[in-house]
């Protein structure tokens, strides 16, 4: 009997050594949360997507023996984008309009505008780069600004900031009687030589026989108004048509 509860007592002793030797290991280390990836950089050099408009991008290297035109379109590809399309006029072709320019051999400068673009910081972002121009060597009367509707109005403040009497501006469909009167009101001096156009049958547009009567004397060089009969109204804007553009360009080459 000694011996059983001897050994009984042993079995205790040591049973209760390993429960304690368990108790005071240290637990496992708990694996750590998997990582969330992070998105793989792009290799340097990879392209990124190109302007539609790239090609008339404002030139990295200026030839002062170049014509240069500066292209501002109307308000519409501010609304819609590059492929815009007007219920009553169409597609507003604006690359095929400055593919015509350039068959010419002008140097064309055009950009989309955003959305709702504030007219006069826009002037002013043309007024710099036709700076820019001058300062490289170009001659003022190898530039040439021409603007449709809101392009024109945008047009007529790059004149005024200017102060430039040998630069071309083709103004298009833009001197509808509050347009003038605010631009009077504003005592906004046109310089340098401007042609208007306009067809005769637009709502939007008029006559800036006033405008060049208060800029006369003060800024203004040459100065002309053809009013077209296509009957389309503002929809000339829209595209490539001879009967202004042929007019423009003649008007940047001095004619």
């Amino acid at each position: 009997m000694k011996n059983i509860l001897t050994s009984l007592l042993a079995m205790l002793i040591l049973t209760g050594c390993v429960t304690a030797e368990r108790a005071i290991m240290p637990a496992p280390a708990v694996a750590s949360e998997t990582p969330v990836p992070t998105a793989t950089p792009l290799p340097s050099g990879t392209p990124t997507v190109i302007s539609e408009l790239s090609a008339y991008a404002f030139p990295a290297s200026i030839d002062p023996s170049k014509q240069y035109l500066f292209y501002l379109h109307g308000k519409i590809v501010e609304d819609q984008g590059l492929h815009a399309v007007s219920p009553d006029y169409g597609e507003y072709e604006y690359e095929a309009i400055l593919e015509k320019f350039a068959g010419y051999g002008f140097v064309v400068i055009s950009e989309q505008r955003p959305k709702n673009a504030d007219g006069m910081k826009y002037a002013k972002r043309v007024v710099g780069q036709v700076t820019e121009l001058l300062k490289a060597g170009v001659p003022a009367k190898n530039i040439t600004v021409v603007g449709a509707s809101k392009g024109a109005g945008i047009t007529i403040e790059i004149s005024h900031l200017l102060e430039n009497k040998e630069i071309n501006f083709v103004i298009m469909a833009i001197c509808n009687p509050e347009e003038v009167e605010a631009l009077k009101q504003n005592q906004t001096i046109l310089y340098g030589n401007v042609l208007s156009i306009y067809d005769s049958v637009d709502e939007y547009a008029g006559s800036c026989q006033e405008l060049f009567e208060m800029s006369e004397g003060k800024g203004i060089g040459r100065y002309d108004e053809i009013v077209l009969n296509i009957g389309t109204g503002h929809g000339i804007l829209y595209k490539p048509l001879d009967e202004w553009l042929i007019p423009a360009v003649e008007w940047a080459r001095g004619r």
